[in-house]
């Protein structure tokens, strides 16, 4: 073959500088693409956590269940570290007291990164809570709520004695008297034993709070994606008693 013809040959198979800049070009934007990818579907640091509400509940119950038994797992938070410093998906929210007697990750027989758990004295749901409850659901796909009031609760009857006496309390615990005021009126409407039944209503209160609070928890609970429940703990047994459920 001369020497004309082999360019001429070579110049029809050799890509043109044109379609190798193309071809480069699109296998960076496929790599880029499926890195992005495989970060937006990064797994969850604890896949045993990615449940569904009704099975995130039945764990709860099954901790606490453990724990009144007293033969609670033994948790390895030295090995989760590592996994736990990128992220987090709890497989349930708690609004909890603040009462020291109280404490959710333990009367759950749970681990670090399990619970998500907000604490207030009389476990009312104010804004700041309920922002924190929406992060959990819209950012942490968390499925199940759990709003858990206790028997005996001071901040409960501290309003009803505010209420019966007429007189509030000092510093700003006028605010926690406002909030829990509601059920603490409703209770006293009743009659019996008050105090129970102010802590029963505040509970299923704040359930139905939650279960309406737009436009994030109610269209997640709508959906079937999340599962906001209430519960009583009792002081003397360590037992969980489900009042609300939804």
């Amino acid at each position: 073959m001369c020497d004309q013809c082999s360019e001429s040959v070579r110049g029809k198979l050799a890509p043109s500088r044109r379609s190798a800049l193309l071809l480069t070009a699109a296998a960076l934007g496929t790599a880029f693409a499926g890195r992005a990818f495989a970060k937006e579907h990064k797994a969850p640091p604890k896949p045993q956590n990615v449940l569904s509400p009704d099975a995130a509940l039945k764990r709860l119950m099954d901790g606490n269940a453990r724990y009144v038994e007293g033969v609670t797992r033994r948790h390895d938070f030295r090995h989760e570290r590592e996994a736990l410093a990128g992220g987090q998906n709890p497989f349930a929210a708690m609004l909890s007291c603040a009462d020291s007697r109280i404490a959710p990750e333990y009367a759950f027989d749970t681990g670090r990164g399990d619970l998500f758990v907000c604490r207030v004295a009389g476990n009312f749901a104010g804004t700041e809570t309920i922002a924190s409850m929406e992060y959990a659901v819209a950012v942490l796909n968390t499925p199940l709520i759990l709003v858990l009031g206790h028997d005996a609760c001071g901040a409960v009857d501290a309003t009803l004695k505010a209420i019966k006496d007429d007189k509030p309390p000092p510093g700003h615990i006028p605010s926690l008297v406002d909030a829990l005021a509601p059920a603490a009126k409703a209770a006293m409407q009743q009659g019996g034993n008050v105090l129970d039944k102010a802590i029963r209503q505040n509970v299923i209160d704040t359930v139905a709070k939650l279960k309406s609070a737009a436009p994030i928890l109610n269209a997640a609970a709508e959906q079937g994606k999340l599962k906001i429940a209430g519960g009583i703990y009792r002081l003397t047994t360590g037992t969980v008693d489900m009042i609300a459920q939804g």
